[in-house]
Parts: C-alpha cells; structure tokens; sequence
C-alpha cells in the first residue's frame, strides 16, 4: 500500500511539474513576442525582480500616499501664507538682491508632483520592462494622468490669492501641448508661459536656468517637487554627496522647499548606478548597496 501512494505522489508531482514548465514557457514566450514588436532597435528587457511593484501599488492603492501627499499639500499652503506675508522670504537659491517688491510666484514641478504618472509606470510592471521613449510618448499623448492629492487644491489657492503659478518641468518641448491639455482637463490654469520645458529656449534637464529665469522677475515663495533637482541641482553627485547636501539645506525644507514622496523614480536611482545602461548591470549595482541584516 505504501509503495502505492509513493507511485500516486511520484506521478502528480511530474504532472504538476510538467504543467508549470508548459505555463512558465508559454508566458515567457508570450511576454518577449508582445515586446520584440513594441519599438524598434534595441529589444526591450524583460525584468522580473518588480522593482517597482511596491511603489506603484502604494501610489495607486494606500491610504498612507493620499494622506502623505495631502498633509504635504497642507504644509505648503501654510508656507504660502506665510511667505506672503514675509517680503525677505525666497524659497529659490537663484533669487538675486533686490527681489523683495518682485510679484510673488510658486514654481512647482509636474511630474508626481502635480500629474500622476503610476499607471505608466504600473504598465512597465505589467510587461515586465522598464523605461522607454516608447512607452513614455503615448502616454503622455492620452492626456490621462490624474491629479497627485492635493495638488489642486494648492494650485487654485496660489491663484486665488494672486501668485503666479509656473510649472518647471523636463517634459520635453514636443511634449507641451499635450501637458497643457492635461492640466486643462484637471481644471489647472497654464500655458506655455508658465509651462517651462526641458530643450526650450536652449535649456537643459538641470533646472537652475529656469528658476533664474522666473527669480528675475518673480519673488519665489516656495518650490515644490518630488525630487532634489526641483530644488537645487545634484548632477553627477553620489548618493552619500546628495544626502550631505540635503543636510546642508535642512531649514529649508517643509518651509520654502516642499518635498513630495515618489519612490518609483528619480535622479536618486541614478545616482545608484552612474554611467550603466544595461538592465543587469543596474540591478546588480542596486543589490551591492543594499543593507541588509543576517543573526
């Protein structure tokens, strides 16, 4: 009788084994045919370790983002009261003597600071690949991004109370009718103006140009974004630099420069893996870093 049921065990056991190697090969095959016809030149690698699986879900499902982002929103209305009120208040590190009578004007990024990119970023999850050009323009094109939590509300304040409202972002130039559609659509007053883009009037990704730009004219009350450079550049600095220079500005923040949480992206992630390109070369530069704890 033993023998019989090591027989019955020993044969749903090469079933189960033989269905799994079918799915896991049909799947496999699926994903890298869909991929290879998704953009030209370089194939697009498949990438299984979801990286960016946790961030996207708690962008797109948590309590705790809608409340994180809310109560960063809520700050920043309390510093715009305040730096209104303050003629010496300058949030930008570009605003040059003389500014104190200058009209006052917010400069906030957009991406994950004011528009709400998760689903193009959960879509790479779902294909198992990462960032392209490709995948990147039709989004921007469907003119679908929601609004980050109180991210509106904000805005109509600042409007509300007669300060100009600028959008400094590295969208490309081809890219800017589309946005302004997009903020349309979410009842947020732009134009190409106040939308100031990366590769416009000769500018860079590095948006120091562009805060000087709008400080000469404007007294910056604060700045708002979802990464270090939407304050003040880190190019080509390590990890270890950014943060000591994050220190080096710690009475600015939650004040004039107010922080909102992204962890699917950023220049953070670069700096982990300066000069990479390939996928497995990042990865394994990513996992070198990581600290961990073993008993």
């Amino acid at each position: 009788m033993e023998t019989q049921y090591r027989r019955i065990a020993t044969l749903i056991l090469s079933v189960f084994a033989l269905s799994w190697g079918c799915a896991s090969t049909e799947s496999t095959t699926g994903r890298a045919a869909a991929n290879a016809g998704a953009a030209a030149g370089t194939p697009i690698p498949l990438r299984d370790t979801h990286e960016v699986l946790n961030s996207v879900l708690w962008v797109q499902t948590s309590g705790e983002f809608w409340a994180l982002s809310t109560t960063t929103y809520n700050s920043a209305q309390v510093g715009l009261e305040q730096a209104m009120s303050q003629k010496s208040w300058s949030a930008a590190l570009e605003q040059k003597s003389g500014y104190e009578n200058l009209p006052p004007a917010v400069i906030l990024d957009l991406d994950e600071t004011v528009l709400d990119n998760s689903p193009s970023e959960g879509q790479l999850v779902l294909d198992r690949t990462v960032y392209s050009q490709d995948t990147w323009t039709p989004w921007v094109h469907a003119v679908a991004a929601a609004a980050i939590p109180g991210a509106q509300s904000f805005i109509a304040s600042a409007d509300k109370h007669g300060v100009k409202v600028f959008f400094v972002t590295n969208r490309s130039l081809s890219e800017q009718g589309d946005t302004l559609k997009n903020l349309a659509a979410l009842g947020i007053t732009a134009s190409d103006d106040t939308v100031l883009c990366s590769g416009e009037n000769g500018w860079t990704s590095d948006k120091t140009a562009r805060r000087a730009e709008i400080a000469k004219s404007y007294r910056v009350l604060l700045l708002v974004g979802d990464d270090m450079n939407d304050f003040v550049s880190t190019a080509k600095l390590t990890p270890e630099q950014r943060l000591a220079l994050a220190k080096t500005h710690a009475d600015r923040w939650g004040k004039s420069w107010i922080l909102l949480p992204n962890a699917m992206y950023g220049s953070w992630e670069r700096a982990l893996s300066p000069g990479l390109t390939k996928d497995e070369e990042i990865l394994l530069r990513k996992r070198q870093q990581v600290k961990g704890f073993r008993p």
